[in-house]
């Protein structure tokens, strides 16, 4: 025989779930325990590199064809590399801060750090 359940146990479990995926979704977005980027804020950043910042800076992170550097070899300063992502840098390289959100700044650092030189 079906058990009827009522409308409060129903919203009870309904809001339950809505804080179950939110919770989820912050978890997501932070760095580990550690301070390490989360791998979805790599793979974002990566996105982000591939359609804004590697026409210039080259698909693996490196042009050989211009005076980019190489960001492979950047310094280990998160936010040296943010400052310059949005104010740009000595007339080389456009500021950034009007297009990319703070997150999408946040996730290009991710992926960038992700694949620095040992």
């Amino acid at each position: 025989m079906l058990k009827l359940i009522s409308h409060k146990t129903v919203a009870s479990l309904a809001t339950v779930a809505v804080l179950a995926v939110a919770l989820a979704a912050t978890v997501r977005a932070a760095d580990d325990a550690n301070g390490n980027p989360l791998q979805a804020q790599i793979d974002h950043g990566k996105s982000t590199y591939a359609s804004k910042c590697s026409h210039c800076h080259g698909p693996n992170l490196m042009n050989s064809g211009t005076i980019t550097p190489d960001l492979r070899a950047i310094p280990d300063d998160k936010t040296r590399f943010v400052t310059t992502v949005k104010n740009g840098k000595n007339n080389k390289m456009p500021p950034w801060g009007d297009i990319l959100s703070d997150d999408e700044i946040g996730n290009l650092w991710a992926f960038v750090s992700s694949r620095r030189k040992p």
